[in-house]
């Protein structure tokens, strides 16, 4: 049952990796750059921050640090556990893929729960302003998580893991901070 999931997910990735073409290929760079998405960060940070007092303010950004350690640090954890390598570095893989070679491990891809924590986390903490927000941010990280498959990084259940680790990251942090807060403000 494992082998026929594992060789499902093989096949998987080299039909969603070659949907790409080099037309396509400097936009899903552009998506998986880290840097890319600090504007919104910042902006984001600001309509979270803006109700907040400065006690408040505090709890958030400690709440959002150690989100993202946590959520780090988990995937690193699962990669250097499992030790499953990037299709990009295996052999049997690379052949069939839009990518030049690549090192390391990859299950569970920390793009995605990176990123889904951090929409889970903002999405609930702006819900009453932005009831909708929630939605595009999903969209957003669904959206970097491709960007991982399109290059040929991760392995679609790679992807799907580190969606799901994120929802449950970023909906234990915002759990803290309102527990924070309730405690100190």
């Amino acid at each position: 049952m494992l082998d026929q999931l594992i060789e499902f997910d093989k096949s998987f990735l080299i039909f969603l990796n070659n949907l790409g073409s080099p037309t396509w290929d400097g936009f899903w760079l552009l998506v998986t750059n880290k840097r890319t998405f600090i504007p919104m960060y910042l902006v984001l940070l600001y309509f979270m921050c803006k109700s907040l007092s400065k006690k408040g303010v505090f709890f958030l950004l400690i709440s959002i640090i150690f989100m993202i350690i946590f959520t780090d640090q988990i995937t690193n954890l699962f990669k250097f556990t499992f030790e499953r390598l990037r299709p990009c570095a295996q052999v049997g893989v690379l052949e069939f893929i839009r990518q030049d070679s690549c090192w390391g491990f990859g299950f569970f891809s920390g793009h995605s729960s990176n990123s889904m924590a951090t929409s889970i986390f903002v999405g609930l903490m702006l819900r009453r302003t932005h009831k909708k927000l929630i939605y595009l941010l999903i969209i957003w990280s669904i959206t970097v998580a491709y960007s991982r498959i399109y290059l040929g990084l991760h392995y679609p259940l790679d992807i799907l893991c580190g969606l799901s680790f994120g929802v449950l990251s970023g909906y234990l942090f915002y759990r803290v901070f309102q527990a924070l807060r309730m405690r100190f403000l």
